[in-house]
């Protein structure tokens, strides 16, 4: 047998390179408690530790089908499933809520593309949007919403003739796993539309940049008139810089796989004054604001009336890979994240088989304070949060749930409460629901 097929064995026979491996658990301080003293390694514990150092462990053992052992994603919380009857569809502020799940809702968008995929919605239940990128193509997937004053598509129009001056916008996306080339430049857009010819007097863009997301705020007002004929006129939009770029690199490779809340706002102007505002959210968290606008000088005639969920990428995608968005909310305050049972379940993203792992959950204003930890999950991808998995500590030692009308956020790791690598940061931050 030659080295490299020795090399390629079943996980129970690594003794050929034993001395190489033996040098490099040492390195790296691995417990030796992981290998036997015939130096063969448990399975569950090679499939962690490759997890963590599939690369270099892969160099060591000649690669062959190491290499697949590798994340396409960091370990994340892939979503914490919501309730089913979210407060957002039925709250009087919400101007639009979809969760993909009607096909009345879907009807109701003036201009749609892409697929209702039934395998991928936020909880692992239902539907969701995909927007799909064939290698060398722009992307597929979209969905135009035209509400209140808007002069255009009147016949497809909801919440007709009211005025909106002020709106936030909040969708779940998630980017398949291994995601590659960054941001497919268009996210979503909030616009005032002045005419039924397209014409418009601002835009909130949402935006990549580079892997991450940013605000490029434009106007199409001046001297107090509309000067833009037509939809996406950019010679004759005012581009007020597209800054800051968010800090989370939504569209990365590490930030794949799991779904991430993304909630965006823009505020008009007084009529004559610089105080507008745009800002984004992800995860729960301000990552991008842009204060003192002047969206429209002292234009008056429409409000924002329309708000887009995009899949433009103007560069093309390099590889065939996908996206899908969910739980759509428009809304004149503050949406916040999916609202979720006391005792919620967590998914993770993909593992190996048979690998463990464990999670724990913090109140969102302070990580300090955990307040559920789970014992080591063996085989499953998913836990709930209740005493039978784990248990309940901190300030909530003396219950069995989380606090009703609370925001919490999670955290993962390999293993059990000896695991081998470390915790991820904190993330997918959930609100339960009921009031405190």
């Amino acid at each position: 047998m030659s080295s490299a097929a020795e090399s390629r064995k079943a996980i129970g026979g690594l003794s050929v390179r034993s001395q190489l491996l033996h040098c490099y658990l040492f390195m790296i301080r691995v417990p030796l408690r992981l290998v036997h003293s015939s130096m063969v390694i448990h399975k569950q514990n090679v499939q962690s530790f490759v997890l963590a150092h599939g690369f270099i462990l892969g160099v060591i053992l000649g690669g062959g089908q190491w290499t697949s052992f590798t994340q396409a994603q960091s370990l994340r919380i892939k979503c914490v499933v919501p309730i089913g009857n979210q407060p957002h569809a039925r709250n009087p502020a919400t101007i639009w809520y979809d969760d993909f799940e009607t096909d009345a809702q879907w009807n109701a968008y003036a201009e749609k593309s892409g697929s209702l995929d039934e395998s991928a919605g936020l909880g692992e239940t239902g539907r969701s949007l995909r927007m799909d990128y064939a290698k060398g193509e722009r992307g597929t997937g979209g969905a135009k919403l035209f509400f209140g004053d808007s002069p255009a598509y009147r016949a497809k129009v909801v919440r007709k003739s009211e005025r909106f001056d002020d709106v936030y916008w909040r969708v779940y996306v998630m980017h398949q796993a291994g995601w590659t080339g960054g941001g497919p430049a268009k996210l979503s857009r909030a616009t005032s539309m002045a005419s039924s010819h397209w014409s418009q007097a601002m835009i909130a863009h949402v935006w990549s940049s580079g892997e991450s997301l940013t605000l490029d705020p434009a106007t199409g007002v001046k001297d107090g008139n509309v000067i833009t004929r037509r939809y996406n006129d950019f010679d004759r939009l005012d581009w007020l810089g597209n800054k800051p770029v968010s800090k989370t690199k939504i569209h990365s490779k590490d930030e794949s796989g799991w779904w991430v809340c993304v909630e965006s706002r823009a505020k008009l102007n007084t009529p004559g004054k610089s105080d507008g505002l745009n800002q984004l959210w992800i995860d729960g968290n301000l990552e991008c604001e842009r204060r003192n606008l002047d969206w429209r000088g002292d234009y008056d005639q429409y409000g924002i009336n329309a708000v887009f969920l995009e899949a433009y990428w103007n560069d093309g995608s390099p590889i065939d890979q996908s996206r899908w968005s969910d739980n759509f909310v428009i809304s004149t305050e503050r949406i916040g994240s999916a609202i979720c049972s006391c005792n919620p379940m967590l998914i993770r993203t993909s593992l190996l088989e048979g690998t463990s792992w464990q999670a724990e959950v913090a109140t969102a204003g302070d990580t300090t304070n955990v307040v559920w930890r789970s014992n080591s999950v063996p085989v499953s991808d998913r836990v709930a949060v209740n005493e039978r998995s784990g248990e309940f500590v901190g300030r909530r030692s003396s219950f069995n749930a989380l606090s009703a009308g609370e925001e919490y956020v999670v955290r993962i790791r390999l293993g059990g409460p000896d695991g081998i690598q470390p915790w991820s940061r904190w993330h997918q931050r959930f609100r339960t629901g009921g009031v405190r």
